[in-house]
């Protein structure tokens, strides 16, 4: 298996996966062989055409979709706001009221307050320390007027793996469609089933950023919130990006490859940080479930230490790895997971293993990282004793 071209102590592949070689290959060529528009019926636009239903099955397939249910987008973001929206849209009659996890992807929250204020209701349930719904609880949510379900299939700050097919089960049961954010897991662990929409992106398995994935099940409602175009099935509109696209899907086939034969061997690793860092570092808290979980995501939070500075020490020592919510780290607010789970909030890291990872890369960070916290705490420690002597 090649190893990614990045540093060896790149630990952010929740955020972005290194772009997988296959992506590359398949970009270059597609750069020189699908520039045409697909919608054109000369000779290079039917080629641009052809490579872009390929691409599109081959996506198709690994979410154990049909072709025809698969759309692109430009990011997964995009993908998830019209998900949401759309369902919403098409089940107005059916009723204004949204279900979905307190500790879903900022996308997804952000359209249900786009939702409330044009009217409609938002119930969100709650999470365990672990960061994972109760099916039945979130089954009671469900109302006759409930237009739409969400729920992650695991989630990208702890990787808690939520119960997908148990909640899918409730919903078949009320009539109440699924949408399935799977941004974080797709490529890494099966796609689960029992879903009405599903979202993912592209840069999350190495392909190249920009591409979003939206699927919309045959006999699902869904009705574009947007102006209508003639683009990817009426539900995305604008120019198809693709050698992009192609890019993406080469990437996910291979990606999902390597992950069936690597991701037992990463998540050791993970089970390893999982296990080293409270023994080596005092107050610290492991979060998330530690067995139902993806294979590459671990969590823990450190008292006494801020974990901007905590990222910053780490970074100086070669370790690229985020904090807080890996939507707002720039803006110092608590992550709303975080909160939800009723864990430690502050002082918090989030180290998810790429593609290729190498033990020796694991090992470097466990040695450094108690040196690290120790010299930050050492720091607040001086700095409040400081100001103390300092007041009158």
């Amino acid at each position: 298996m090649a190893r990614p071209s990045t540093p060896g102590g790149y630990f952010d592949a929740a955020s972005t996966e290194p772009p997988h070689p296959a992506a590359r290959a398949a970009l270059l060529e597609a750069l020189d062989a699908a520039w045409a528009d697909p919608a054109r019926l000369y000779g290079t636009a039917r080629g641009a055409r052809l490579l872009l239903d390929r691409a599109r099955a081959r996506v198709a397939g690994v979410l154990g979709a049909r072709a025809d249910e698969v759309s692109f987008t430009s990011s997964g973001t995009q993908a998830v706001h019209l998900a949401v929206l759309g369902g919403l849209q098409a089940r107005r009659r059916a009723g204004r009221h949204l279900v979905a996890g307190a500790v879903e992807h900022s996308s997804v929250l952000h359209a249900a307050e786009l939702h409330e204020r044009d009217g409609g209701e938002v119930t969100l349930v709650g999470v365990d320390r672990t960061g994972r719904v109760d099916a039945a609880e979130f089954a009671a949510a469900l109302r006759p007027d409930t237009a739409l379900a969400c729920l992650q299939s695991a989630n990208h700050e702890v990787g808690t793996l939520q119960p997908v097919a148990e909640v899918a089960e409730a919903c078949r049961a009320a009539g109440v469609p699924l949408f399935v954010d799977a941004a974080q897991s797709i490529g890494r662990a099966d796609v689960p089933g029992g879903w009405s929409y599903l979202a993912g992106s592209a840069h999350k398995w190495g392909g190249p950023a920009g591409v979003g994935v939206l699927a919309v099940r045959k006999g699902a409602r869904w009705r574009s919130p947007l102006p209508d175009d003639e683009r990817e099935g009426r539900r995305v509109p604008g120019f198809e990006n693709v050698p992009a696209i192609a890019a993406a899907a080469a990437a996910l086939v291979a990606y999902r490859a390597d992950m069936a034969a690597d991701a037992p061997r990463i998540s050791a690793l993970v089970d390893r940080i999982r296990t080293e860092v409270p023994r080596s570092v005092p107050d610290v808290e492991v979060v998330g479930d530690p067995v139902r979980r993806l294979p590459h995501l671990v969590t823990f939070s450190c008292l006494y230490v801020e974990g901007e500075a905590l990222l910053t020490e780490l970074d100086r020592l070669g370790f690229a790895v985020s904090s807080g919510s890996s939507c707002t780290a720039d803006t110092l607010r608590p992550s709303h997971v975080l909160e939800a789970m009723g864990v430690i909030t502050h002082g918090n890291v989030r180290v998810s293993l790429p593609r290729g990872v190498g033990s020796e890369d694991v090992d470097r960070f466990l040695t450094a990282l108690p040196d690290a916290v120790a010299r930050l705490r050492r720091t607040t420690m001086n700095t409040l004793e400081t100001g103390r002597r300092s007041r009158p």
